[in-house]
């Protein structure tokens, strides 16, 4: 494998650890990932629920929780550390200015348009910007955006298919479509990437995710084109992994028949395993009362049937009753839980192993 260049970082491995919140890829992870060469990510995701010992306002124990996070994972290596801040949450520009002030590594930040995003660095910030898109339509507004209004250009750019787990930037008709999937979707956004590189004489190398899972698939993926790969699911099943045993068995319980598409209450389709809890909300037996956070800006409280953190938060815990996880549709591949190290190991035995059958041929 290639290394991975973001900007002044050089990732060993091209392979960025995706951020998976509530609780999921925390420090433990992250710093796993990063010790063996790839990007290790923490998500900022629902931290208050995590952290309600720091302060009781859900804000400030956000803030509060990733600023531990961040410092736990600094103790525990010294590679590349990120952070993925959602666009959605109504404290992101909060999360993001605690990102550039602890000087974290990379930030990532998807669930809408970073339009603004290069306006947080201030002259000392060495944090490198890396927007997430569903298209080449995207890539491109954000390129264009930050280059005229910040004179900025994204360290890198994460191209997330429709087979990613978690919330998914396409109507749920374009899920299964062809034209819609990453091996059409890199070509397109590498083509809008290329005008802004050769302008400005630098690289911006378009990362894929969604649905990834082997060193075969990493291999299949930088043959079209993209320079690294971003995975979750299959981080989910390692020791390290921050969630409880219980979460990590769901994933290895699950086949495809588990793995359905829900609508969330962001607003956007979300791909999840099926449990008791979703089987409910399916019966109309869920209902919030109010709520109590107001993290997401397109969550409306009078019309969704649960609060989507406090179910996320339930299954890290390992509570399917009162919650579901989120997973890539390659969630049926994982078979057992190993360290990230054997992790590591695994998947690049596997692209060696395509490369030398590729040759072969």
């Amino acid at each position: 494998m290639k290394t991975l260049q973001i900007g002044n970082l050089t990732a060993i491995l091209p392979i960025i650890q995706g951020g998976m919140g509530v609780g999921v890829s925390l420090s433990g992870l992250a710093a796993a990932v990063a010790n063996e060469g790839g990007i290790g990510v923490i998500s900022a995701t629902g931290l208050s629920l995590l952290y309600t010992k720091l302060s009781s306002d859900y804000r400030e124990a956000g803030k509060l929780g990733l600023i531990e996070e961040i410092r736990k994972a600094r103790a525990k290596t010294s590679g590349i550390i990120g952070v993925n801040v959602m666009v959605a949450l109504t404290n992101f520009a909060e999360l993001v200015k605690t990102c550039i002030t602890e000087k974290v590594d990379v930030l990532f930040c998807g669930a809408g348009l970073p339009l603004d995003l290069p306006s947080f660095l201030t002259k000392d910030s060495v944090t490198e910007l890396v927007p997430i898109v569903s298209s080449a339509r995207a890539a491109k507004i954000i390129c264009q955006k930050w280059e005229s209004s910040y004179q900025y250009l994204p360290a890198a750019i994460v191209l997330e298919g429709p087979q990613a787990g978690g919330h998914l930037g396409f109507k749920e008709s374009q899920i299964d479509d062809v034209n819609y999937s990453l091996e059409e979707l890199l070509p397109q956004v590498v083509a809008e990437v290329v005008p802004f590189e050769t302008k400005h004489n630098i690289k911006i190398p378009v990362i894929v995710a969604g649905g990834l899972f082997s060193g075969g698939d990493i291999y299949r993926m930088m043959a079209l084109g993209a320079s690294g790969v971003q995975m979750g699911t299959r981080f989910v099943t390692t020791t390290e992994c921050d969630a409880s045993d219980a979460f990590k068995q769901q994933y290895i319980n699950a086949t495809d028949a588990d793995v359905e598409i829900i609508k969330s209450p962001v607003g956007m389709p979300g791909r999840a395993i099926r449990s008791n809890f979703l089987q409910k909300v399916k019966a109309g037996l869920r209902q919030p009362k109010s709520c109590p956070y107001s993290c997401i800006h397109t969550c409306d409280v009078e019309k969704t049937p649960y609060c989507i953190s406090v179910a996320l938060y339930q299954a890290y815990k390992g509570n399917f009753e009162h919650g579901f996880a989120f997973a890539g549709s390659c969630v049926s591949k994982a078979h057992r839980i190993m360290s990230v190290k054997e992790t590591f190991a695994e998947l690049v035995q596997e692209f060696d192993e395509m490369c030398l059958s590729r040759e072969r041929c």
